[in-house]
């Protein structure tokens, strides 16, 4: 699990966000350390992807308290996802309105746009878009949660949850569930120290699934869903 690479599979959301440093007040930024991450590679629908900037300028993910965040607007265009950065109120937009239903979350605190998922396995987790039978560890409390309905039609989700569960026991009832669904696409590695779940439904969904241990607290384990319509 040690040469590990990103697959975002058709119509999977990417995240996160980004804006220019010069139009936040001195007060709103925070020195960090963090690292350009050169060796991670990025797949969109199975194709090499390499994100650029305006001026056609290689963009590298940036590895911070071992969470990778992508330039989300080169992203955003390759899945065709709206972003909209509104200076005024400092905020940015990605995919359709609010209106739409979309909802994002962040951190330990629980969502800005509560949903109420049918999921009942996990309390720490409320995903309004994830099928309601998708296996969740009953401690699984989510850290961080981005839903979009794009168009009003393809829902996408990608959502990193906590659990104390082991990594093998998680990635084996992922593998568990695919197995009864009918995919064109099914790759797994699952192993004792992280897993790896790729998996494909032609014109329903596609969906990556990876484990970890948390690089903050090594009590915890981490998982990091990406689950899109088609």
């Amino acid at each position: 699990m040690k040469n590990k690479k990103w697959l975002i599979a058709a119509g999977v959301f990417g995240m996160v966000l980004t804006g220019s440093a010069g139009v936040y007040a001195g007060t709103q930024l925070e020195t960090i350390k963090a690292y350009l991450n050169h060796g991670l590679a990025i797949e969109v629908n199975g194709q090499k992807f390499t994100p650029t900037g305006d001026q056609g300028k290689k963009l590298a993910p940036i590895t911070y308290q071992g969470s990778t965040y992508l330039p989300v607007r080169s992203i955003a265009d390759a899945l065709k996802t709206e972003v909209k950065y509104d200076s005024q109120n400092n905020k940015v937009s990605i995919g359709s309105s609010s209106s739409s239903g979309g909802s994002t979350s962040t951190g330990n605190s629980g969502s800005t746009s509560p949903s109420t998922g049918t999921n009942t396995q996990a309390a720490g987790v409320k995903s309004k878009y994830l099928p309601a039978d998708f296996p969740l560890p009953k401690d699984a409390k989510a850290t961080s949660l981005i839903e979009s309905n794009v168009g009003g039609s393809d829902k996408k989700v990608v959502l990193t949850y906590t659990t104390k569960e082991t990594l093998l026991t998680v990635g084996t009832s992922y593998k568990d569930y695919y197995q009864t669904k009918n995919l064109s696409q099914n790759s797994q590695d699952i192993q004792a120290d992280g897993f790896s779940i790729v998996g494909r439904e032609d014109s329903e969904y596609a969906v990556t699934i990876t484990g970890s241990v948390s690089a903050t607290n090594k009590d915890l384990n981490e998982i990091t869903v990406v689950w899109g319509e088609e």
